[in-house]
């Protein structure tokens, strides 16, 4: 029975996620969808139970009434079906609605309703552009997905449900109380203009607190994990006293909404607590002064006074429930700031996968520069034929990294066009060209998983024979073989830590080639792909790599020259534009740029003449790696 309740909403809807609205009631409507029917069949299940809990009150007084009117011998002949039917609504019509109506809830909603919202912010989220996550910590963002999506969950359950179940108890014990004498109500609606202006203005500041709050929340949350993740180099500068004193700085941020909140919760608490003993003091005396002048009933005091009571708790209740509605709305609208932004880089409607026979790529007078409006690359034309190594040289901030995320479709050209077999690229769906490259960097992070899991990241669907014979020709199977974590995994099952803290250098970029050689694109870019290996394992796989290049169109960019020397094609970029081309040789001959980078290398590495060699002030932070 909890199963069919747990399986009536999808918490994994298929359909494709889009861009969700920027404003608060869109936001919530559109991550509302396919669970309005469950929430309205909910709000009707609350409305009948408020109705039959206040009638209860209304029979009290009835049955106060008859015990006081009625002979003990007649009592049960005269009003036992009245009974009986109150009887059948305590014992049986109240419980299963409640009992259906939290089964609605609780299996049905609480569970699903977020899980949905959050599946569908992390799969939209997932095919955001580069440059939101470089301008975001990543915790942040985990963070404001997670609180987001339990904050929408509240705002609409809240809203629909416990609102709704306030209105209709409230406007049921008006009608009882005037049914018994019209003034009795005087006192409730002079109650209900005060608790409303409370409302008023508590409320709207609490939620302007809770916005701050949650914004504080993810960005101390972020700040903690930004250090965890970058732990190493924590410990290599011997900075933890400074990152502790840094997230400090942003749990005393968040803290200070803290104290900020209580503050306002205190004078909130204390008014209401001497509005709601004034109405008990005015209800009483009034229900006593007309008792006594003959005008109401026993049975009207005691539903009168026992409304009131249990008015007393509930509008307690109800000011929690409006200020976590309103702390909720805060938080929603933290959230919309960071996940209701466009994709800055779109599959165009109705992008076609696409299918590369050739391999050739052509730059047709590319220009980008980050949005700045100059700098990086001004009008750049360059053709690698079908099967044609080409090695990429320059400096720093020159632009060579920057090729390779435009033909990546990390970012759109801001002019021009990239095309790749005659296909404009920006006309392509982007997962189907990124299946088509296979890239090594010299920055190599792995997903805190298994070995296996990571090499077979790049061809999902292959054979344990194919993932073996990968790692063999990236020549890791031996380091694999001694691998072990914490939990007693070995070999290919061992974990390898976030980002592969847990391995080597040298042995990450391997695990990265291994991964490259099983997805066996037919476009390879190679990016410093053998920077963080020493010689005698560069050299043991250097022949593996150009027994990966066979048959593939290769784009090379390095600062190491000598790895990149034997490339049919050698281009030199300098600010953003191709000042020299041709093979090692020539350039080398030709005395240029290349042959000054040629002569000044120590130990393989280029060196810069000066502070003016590298253009890196114009440079946003995707080039910087170069």
């Amino acid at each position: 029975m909890f199963r069919w309740f747990e399986n009536r909403l999808n918490p994994f809807p298929p359909e494709e996620p889009i861009e969700p609205p920027k404003t608060l009631v869109g936001f919530c409507l559109h991550y509302t969808k396919g669970a309005w029917t469950y929430i309205a069949i909910a709000a009707v299940l609350m409305s009948a139970i408020a109705l039959a809990e206040v009638w209860m009150f209304s029979f009290l007084g009835s049955i106060v009434d008859w015990l006081s009117a009625h002979d003990r011998e007649t009592f049960l002949q005269i009003e036992g079906w009245k009974l009986a039917g109150m009887a059948f609504v305590v014992l049986f019509a109240l419980p299963v609605t409640v009992f259906f109506h939290s089964m609605l809830n609780q299996q049905t909603l609480m569970g699903n309703y977020p899980m949905r919202i959050r599946w569908q912010v992390h799969r939209y989220l997932l095919k955001q552009s580069m440059v939101f996550y470089q301008d975001e910590f990543a915790g942040r963002i985990a963070t404001k997905m997670m609180q987001t999506a339990l904050a929408v969950r509240e705002c609409v359950i809240k809203l629909i449900d416990v609102l709704n179940y306030v209105i209709v108890y409230f406007l049921g014990m008006l009608v009882i109380v005037g049914s018994a004498d019209w003034r009795l109500a005087l006192p409730l609606a002079v109650w209900l203009v005060g608790y409303l202006f409370l409302l008023r203005y508590f409320i709207p500041r609490l939620g302007v607190i809770a916005g701050e709050q949650a914004d504080a929340r993810s960005t101390m949350t972020g700040r903690v994990v930004d250090s965890y993740t970058n732990i190493q180099t924590v410990k290599l500068f011997s900075h933890a006293r400074r990152e502790a004193t840094y997230a400090k700085e942003g749990m005393n941020t968040f803290l200070g909404t803290v104290h900020r909140q209580m503050r306002m919760i205190t004078w909130l608490y204390g008014l209401l607590y001497l509005l709601n003993s004034l109405l008990l003091f005015a209800v009483a005396s009034l229900s006593i002064w007309l008792w006594l002048g003959e005008m109401v009933s026993i049975g009207a005091v005691a539903v009168v006074i026992g409304l009131v009571l249990r008015l007393w708790g509930m509008s307690q209740w109800i000011m929690w429930e409006v200020s976590g509605l309103f702390e909720n709305i805060g938080t929603v609208k933290d959230g919309i700031g960071s996940i209701s932004l466009p994709r800055v880089v779109e599959d165009e409607p109705g992008a076609k996968d696409i299918v590369v026979d050739k391999g050739e790529i052509v730059f047709d007078h590319v220009g980008f520069h980050y949005g700045k409006g100059k700098g990086v690359i001004g009008d750049l034309t360059l053709t690698v034929k079908p099967g044609e190594k080409v090695g990429v040289v320059g400096r720093s901030g020159a632009g060579k990294s920057t090729l390779s995320n435009l033909l990546l479709r990390f970012y759109d050209v801001e002019k021009g066009r990239i095309l790749i077999d005659g296909k404009d690229i920006s006309k392509v769906t982007q997962d189907s060209l990124r299946a088509q490259i296979g890239m090594v960097t010299q920055d190599t992070s792995l997903l805190h998983r298994s070995v296996r899991d990571n090499i077979l990241y790049g061809r999902p669907d292959a054979t344990e024979e194919m993932m073996l014979e990968a790692a063999s020709r990236a020549e890791a199977t031996d380091f694999i073989a001694g691998l072990a974590d914490a939990k007693g995994r070995r070999g290919f099952d061992a974990h390898v830590g976030e980002r592969g803290v847990k391995l080597s250098g040298g042995q990450r970029q391997r695990v990265a080639i291994a991964r490259v050689m099983l997805k066996d694109a037919p476009i390879l870019i190679l990016d410093e792909a053998t920077s963080a290996l020493d010689s005698e394992v560069e050299a043991a796989i250097q022949e593996n790599l150009y027994r990966l290049m066979e048959g593939k169109t290769v784009i090379a960019i390095a600062h190491r020259l000598s790895t990149i020397a034997a490339m049919d094609r050698l281009i030199v970029m300098d600010k953003g534009a191709i000042i020299e081309e041709g093979t090692h040789e020539e350039l080398v001959a030709r005395g240029g740029l290349y042959a000054q980078l040629w002569q000044r290398q120590s130990g393989g590495f280029l060196l810069a003449d000066g502070p003016g060699d590298a253009d890196n002030d114009t440079i946003p932070k995707g080039e910087a790696a170069e």
